[in-house]
C-alpha cells in the first residue's frame, strides 16, 4: 500500500478469508504503561525492542559510573499472557549485566500474574528433567535463585507512573515497585473489527469475540467442567464456513491456567498463551484444508489439529554466547492439558513434556533462528523446517 493510499476505503471480494492478524497490544488497558514514557519499555515488536535496548545501553553506562539500579520485568497487567517473552527477556537482561560487568549495580525482579514460577498461562507444568520428575515452578526458581532475580507473584498490574508500577495481590492488597528501567508485556485483544455482510448488515457478533469464533465451545462453565473437547481443531467460523482464524487470531474458548479473582473481585491471573510452534501448524492445516476444499470442491475439512493433542517446543534464550552462552529447554505435549488421560502427571505426558539447561539449548536456538529467517525466504527444502 502506498502512502497515497492510506486513509480510503475500499472493497474486496474473496472467496476465503483468513484472520492472521495476531492480537492487539493493548498497552491502553493499564494506564501509564506506554513503550518510551514512565521508564517503559517493550519487546513486542522490533522498534519497540530497539528502543528497549537503546534505553538499557544508557542504564548500563549510568551504573558503572556508580549509579545504582532498580530493573523490573514481567506482565504489565492482571490478565497478561506471554510469560514466557518476558522471562526469556529478563535472564538475557541479566547476562547482558554481567558480560559489562554492573550485575552488582542493579536489582533485577519479575513481577508476574502467574500464581506459581512457571505457569506460563499453562496451569504449569511436571516436566522430565534428565532421571528426574521436576515441577516447572522448581525449574524456574532454581534459574531466578542461581541469577539472584527475586519475584512477585499473583500480582495485578493496573497502573504506571513514572518509575513506579502500582499492582494488587490475589489477597486483596494493594502495593507498590519503584523502577529505573521496566519491560512489561501488555494485555493483548482483538483489534476491534467491526464486520457488515454484502446487505451492511452487522454481523460482528457472528465473528468476534474480542478475536475471532472457531469451532470451539464457547459455553460458559466452571473450571472443573472444562475438557479437551472445548478447544477447536479447524479454526472455522461457524456462521461463515469461509472464513479461518489459525493462531493467535482465534478466540480461546476459555483459560488454561485456573481462574482467579482477588479478594476485591478482581480477576488476576494469565490469558491462555500465543506460543509460535502451534501458531505455524495450524496456519498449515488451515492452508492445507482451503487447498482440498478448491482441488476437490468439496466442504469437508480432513486436516484437523487441536492444542489438546498438539505438543510445542520453547527454547528460551539465557544469554548470547557461542561458549558461554545458555538455553533453557522446554517442551509440552499436550499444550493444554488433558487432565482425565495423564491424571497423575498434571494433564501431559511425562518424555514428551520434559526440560534442559544448558549451552546446547542456545546453540538450537541459534541454529532454529537462522532455520526459520530460510523458511521464511521460501528457499529450497523449505518444506524439511519445522514450524
Amino acid at each position: 500500500m502506498s502512502n497515497d493510499d492510506k486513509n480510503k476505503t475500499s472493497k474486496i471480494t474473496y472467496d476465503y478469508l483468513i484472520n492472521a492478524t495476531g492480537p492487539k497490544l493493548n498497552f491502553e488497558a493499564t494506564p501509564g504503561l506506554i513503550p518510551g514514557q514512565n521508564k517503559c519499555n517493550s519487546v513486542c515488536t522490533y522498534t519497540h525492542a530497539e528502543h528497549a535496548w537503546q534505553n538499557l545501553e544508557k542504564l548500563i553506562q549510568k551504573m558503572k559510573k556508580g549509579f545504582k539500579t532498580k530493573i523490573l520485568i514481567g506482565t504489565g497487567h492482571a490478565k497478561s499472557t506471554c510469560q514466557g517473552a518476558a522471562f526469556e527477556y529478563i535472564l538475557n537482561v541479566e547476562k547482558e549485566l554481567r558480560r559489562h560487568k554492573v550485575r552488582d549495580m542493579a536489582e533485577i525482579k519479575w513481577i508476574s500474574n502467574e500464581n506459581e514460577l512457571g505457569d506460563f498461562g499453562m496451569d504449569g507444568m511436571l516436566l522430565s528433567y534428565g532421571s528426574h520428575i521436576m515441577k516447572s515452578k522448581d525449574m524456574i526458581e532454581m534459574v531466578f535463585e542461581d541469577r539472584g532475580i527475586e519475584w512477585i507473584l499473583k500480582a495485578g498490574v493496573n497502573k504506571i507512573e513514572d518509575g513506579v508500577a502500582h499492582y494488587e495481590t490475589l489477597d486483596g492488597e494493594y502495593h507498590k515497585e519503584e523502577f529505573d528501567f521496566s519491560m512489561l508485556i501488555p494485555s493483548f485483544s482483538g483489534h476491534g473489527f467491526k464486520a457488515y455482510d454484502k446487505n451492511n448488515k452487522d454481523i460482528t457478533d457472528k465473528l468476534f469475540r474480542g478475536f475471532m469464533l472457531v469451532d470451539a465451545d464457547y459455553t460458559s462453565k466452571p473450571y472443573e467442567e472444562w475438557t479437551v473437547q472445548d478447544w477447536p481443531e479447524t479454526y472455522q467460523n461457524p456462521s461463515y464456513s469461509n472464513i479461518f482464524a489459525p493462531g493467535i487470531a482465534f478466540a480461546p474458548p476459555h483459560s488454561i491456567s485456573r481462574p482467579r479473582n482477588s479478594k476485591n473481585g478482581n480477576p488476576i491471573f494469565p490469558s491462555p498463551p500465543r506460543i509460535g510452534m502451534p501458531s505455524g501448524i495450524t496456519a498449515k492445516l488451515v492452508a492445507d484444508n482451503i487447498i482440498d476444499q478448491i482441488k476437490t470442491k468439496s466442504k469437508t475439512l480432513h486436516h484437523k489439529g487441536s492444542l489438546c493433542n498438539m505438543g510445542a517446543a520453547c527454547i528460551t534464550s539465557a544469554g548470547y554466547g557461542l561458549t558461554s552462552g545458555s538455553g533453557i529447554s522446554i517442551t509440552t505435549f499436550p499444550i493444554v492439558p488433558d487432565n482425565k488421560k495423564y491424571a497423575k502427571t498434571q494433564g501431559r505426558k511425562l518424555g514428551k513434556t520434559f526440560g534442559t539447561i544448558g549451552l546446547a539449548g542456545h546453540w538450537l536456538k541459534l541454529l532454529l533462528h537462522h532455520a526459520f529467517i530460510y523458511k521464511a525466504k521460501m528457499k529450497p527444502f523449505l518444506w524439511l523446517i519445522p514450524e
